[in-house]
């Protein structure tokens, strides 16, 4: 088995703060992970994203695989080079883009959209040899499985690869989920058994928990998965339909791991009070849209835990108003900008605004993640959690 590579350097509860190791550097958890997924994060250079205080950022495998090909970032000399960004990445299976062809997005999933229209025609067949599907692109057959997975996240030279997996949505059945979660395992094996004999070097590779809703298969996947001998642990796959749910679900994956060193990520998870609830379970790092979803949207992310952290900036209350998104904020957006000026902007569609708000969103995500590491190593987390969701912090 590997040596896991996180230096756990101060706990306070099952919550830890120390270093994650990886070849283009160390990662400061509990971390925040900015997506890149079709190798940038949305208006932004790289440089910017690292200014903000970020130290990793993810790549999609699925969305690269398909455009603009992993053999042409390889010969133009790997993601990192490809994207100007010198910092370490992660880059997710694909597993989760190729089933949502199937099961349609998480949102479908939540507002019980079983169908959205042509996307299960996109999914050809689920075999124990990998997925056949026709791509989003120009509909030409396209075939992923795990070492097709393995293949592409070697050649884009990512820091951590994630284990090819099925991610099963909560509406299928229990004997479904199961079949699916077992499947998910002997991927792993496959996945493992490639990295092996031709991952890159110094490549680390996550195993990703399975098992749905159900507590039982939970477990057996986070036992199973954290003793294949791999570097790392991800949580995926549905975890329910309600915040509550989905707290239980994630405790009950934590808890089954069963190696207090080995590093924990979380997929697709990124609304500030899951964040919080989250980093006490001993997660230590995790990934999603929210931020650059939201400011696409014309929405920041603000201390109003009332209104889920949200300020819609198109409302029509904000045109005469002079006040920046969130006061204390060191952003530009909030230095130099007003909530009139981004709501013209936002109700204007121009790209400014995106990239302002993101800014933004981000700005405010690296603070709150660095106020938990701050928090942890003083042991005052409970005190930080409850000052964040009273709306006292994190500026």
């Amino acid at each position: 088995m590997p040596t896991a590579p996180l230096t756990i350097e101060a706990r306070d509860g099952r919550a830890r703060a120390g270093l994650l190791h990886t070849p283009h550097g160390d990662i400061r958890t509990p971390a925040f992970v900015p997506l890149a997924s079709t190798a940038t994060v949305r208006t932004l250079h790289a440089s910017e994203v690292a200014t903000l205080g970020y130290d990793m950022v993810l790549g999609n495998t699925f969305h690269l695989f398909i455009q603009p090909g992993h053999e042409h970032i390889e010969r133009m000399g790997g993601l990192h080079e490809f994207m100007g960004w010198r910092r370490p990445i992660i880059t997710d299976s694909g597993g989760f883009q190729v089933f949502s062809m199937g099961h349609g997005s998480v949102a479908d999933e939540i507002k019980g959209r079983r169908d959205g229209g042509h996307t299960r025609r996109m999914i050809l067949s689920i075999e124990e040899e990998g997925v056949r599907f026709r791509s989003y692109l120009d509909g030409s057959e396209r075939f992923m499985g795990p070492e097709t997975s393995m293949e592409i996240q070697a050649a884009l030279g990512s820091d951590i690869a994630l284990a090819f997996d099925e991610c099963t949505p909560f509406h299928v059945t229990r004997d479904y989920t199961a079949r699916s979660t077992e499947r998910t395992h002997r991927w792993l094996d496959r996945c493992v058994a490639w990295q092996r004999e031709r991952g890159p070097e110094g490549q680390l590779l996550y195993g990703i928990v399975q098992g749905g809703v159900h507590e039982d298969l939970r477990a057996e996947s986070s036992a199973y998965v954290s003793g294949a001998g791999v570097d790392g642990v991800a949580i995926g796959g549905s975890l329910g339909q309600e915040k509550e749910q989905m707290r239980e679900v994630v405790g009950w994956a934590a808890a089954g791991i069963g190696r207090d060193d080995v590093p924990v990520h979380l997929l697709g998870i990124g609304d500030v009070d899951d964040l919080l609830d989250m980093v006490a379970l001993g997660i230590d790092t995790f990934d999603c849209a929210t931020p650059t979803r939201l400011a696409r949207h014309g929405t920041a992310i603000v201390r109003d835990p009332e209104r889920r952290w949200r300020l819609d900036l198109e409302r029509p209350e904000w045109r005469e108003s002079r006040e920046p998104i969130d006061e204390g904020c060191p952003c530009p957006a909030c230095r130099e900008h007003t909530r009139g000026y981004l709501h013209y902007l936002a109700r204007a569609n121009e790209l400014t605004a995106i990239r302002l708000v993101a800014l933004h969103n981000l700005t405010f995500m690296a603070a709150l993640m660095a106020g938990l590491r701050d928090a942890i190593a003083a042991g005052e987390l409970r005190a930080y959690s409850q000052r964040v969701r009273s709306g006292d912090a994190p500026f």
